[in-house]
């Protein structure tokens, strides 16, 4: 009876640490199981926390401006130095982010992302967008050769701490699938968000005004062009 009881106990005691051991695995792994199950669609259609995140967008009509620092003849070249002034969502007068740039000749390109959301994607029923910064270039300058503004995706200075009610890992699943979005129409509709589209603006650069940003009530990037003071 004796070696029979301590038999019954040293197998209780290797059961109970063979579930202990399981419950620390689960501990560790089921998270990251979790994680790597979250895909952007169920990220789009399912979190409130991004819902209400998107909800609190705020309509804009100024996303930046650029001015003209030196403009040169190189060579028989004309080179014109600008700098690109990102604003703050909420401060048009706060400065989050600077470029400065050299391009060949006086037209200049701005490159921007704009992703708008559908009216059932926020919680109040009210349609939003982004807009993301992508890269400057010249007329002589291939785009996927001009110089970056925002790195593709990060999380864009403009909008730091937008998702920071979400998970970090759920946050860079966001912004790393935003644009791969773009090349698949029917994931767009499924997913709530209305179009995600390039667009480029451009102007011809002079010393002494300033070139803003502006977005029209349809949501389209103009430049406007005010004396610089």
């Amino acid at each position: 009876m004796g070696f029979m009881a301590y038999a019954r106990g040293k197998i209780r005691l290797v059961s109970f640490g063979i579930v202990a051991l399981f419950l620390v695995v689960a501990a560790y792994v089921g998270p990251g199981l979790y994680h790597r199950a979250m895909t952007i669609q169920k990220l789009l259609t399912e979190n409130r926390e991004l819902k209400q995140a998107i909800g609190n967008l705020t309509e804009e009509d100024q996303i930046g401006y650029a001015k003209v620092l030196s403009q040169r003849n190189e060579d028989g070249r004309l080179l014109t130095t600008i700098r690109f002034v990102e604003t703050a969502r909420d401060d048009k007068t706060k400065v989050i982010l600077q470029r400065e740039c050299t391009v060949e000749g006086d037209v200049i390109h701005f490159d921007a992302l704009i992703v708008k959301f559908e009216d059932q994607m926020v919680m109040d029923g009210k349609a939003r967008a982004l807009y993301l910064w992508r890269r400057i270039y010249g007329e002589t300058t291939p785009p996927e050769a001009g110089t970056p503004i925002e790195e593709p995706g990060a999380e864009p200075r403009r909008y730091s701490g937008l998702l920071q009610a979400l998970p970090l890992k759920h946050q860079q699943l966001f912004w790393s699938s935003i644009w791969d979005l773009a090349n698949d129409p029917e994931k767009l509709r499924a997913y709530g968000i209305k179009a995600i589209h390039g667009t480029a603006v451009y102007s011809q650069f002079r010393p002494g005004l300033i070139y803003v940003f502006k977005l029209n009530p349809a949501g389209g990037l103009y430049p406007e062009v005010v004396p610089d003071m």
